[in-house]
């Protein structure tokens, strides 16, 4: 666990026990409720990125799709501008 061994472990659990002395068990589990509120904080954020990835997923297969269909669809066909027959002087007069 964090490579920390066992003469490790114990030096801390007896530095915990001067510093806090009978108030460890609450010091224990105000610790262990903050680690896990914290746990379901980051579970929140990364279900919040799948989701957001997979919302971008669809996106992009439905553009992708898009495109395809796009491709069975003959070019629209725009008839060129020509102006009108007629001497330009007169129309700027």
């Amino acid at each position: 666990m964090f490579g920390i061994g066992m003469q490790e472990m114990i030096i801390i659990g007896v530095i915990g026990v001067l510093l806090f002395g009978k108030r460890l068990p609450e010091v224990g589990r105000s610790v262990g409720k903050s680690l896990m509120e914290f746990k379901r904080g980051m579970q929140g954020i990364e279900s919040e990125i799948q989701g957001a990835r997979q919302a971008v997923d669809n996106a992009a297969s439905r553009a992708a799709s898009y495109e395809e269909l796009a491709d069975d669809y003959p070019e629209p066909a725009v008839p060129k501008f020509e102006p009108p027959a007629g001497d330009s002087k007169s129309a700027h007069s």
